[in-house]
């Protein structure tokens, strides 16, 4: 059997706002609340679960994208305001030059999660 992860616990200070949030940046559907998650779907595999926690410590998220997905990301993010940039200990440079692949870049929710998203062109 082939291991795929099914979900994760993200934490948040407000679940739903956060869930809010990533599923706008990222275009995805947020459905409402499940008991004390607030989940996003981000494919057919993997579903974040957003909690509301005290004192949330951030997590870092990785997420490989195409070219054409990652120009929609990046347009959200400048529409709505949010600093991003391809430095993750300062993700508001505004910069998408990424270490790693030809474009990538990174942002923050109010949790202190860190958001990358990467794109191979």
């Amino acid at each position: 059997m082939s291991i795929t992860l099914n979900h994760t616990i993200v934490p948040a200070i407000d679940n739903e706002a956060a869930a809010r949030f990533f599923a706008s940046v990222m275009g995805l559907d947020y459905a409402g609340p499940d008991r004390h998650f607030a989940p996003v779907r981000v494919n057919e595999s993997l579903t974040l679960d957003f909690m509301s926690v005290e004192n949330p410590t951030g997590h870092h998220l990785a997420f490989d994208v195409d070219p054409s997905t990652f120009d929609v990301i990046l347009t959200r993010l400048r529409a709505a305001g949010v600093p991003y940039g391809n430095d993750p200990g300062e993700p508001g440079n505004s910069r998408i030059d990424h270490p790693l692949c030809a474009r990538g870049l990174y942002f923050v929710d109010d949790a202190r999660n860190l958001y990358e998203v990467m794109s191979p062109r």
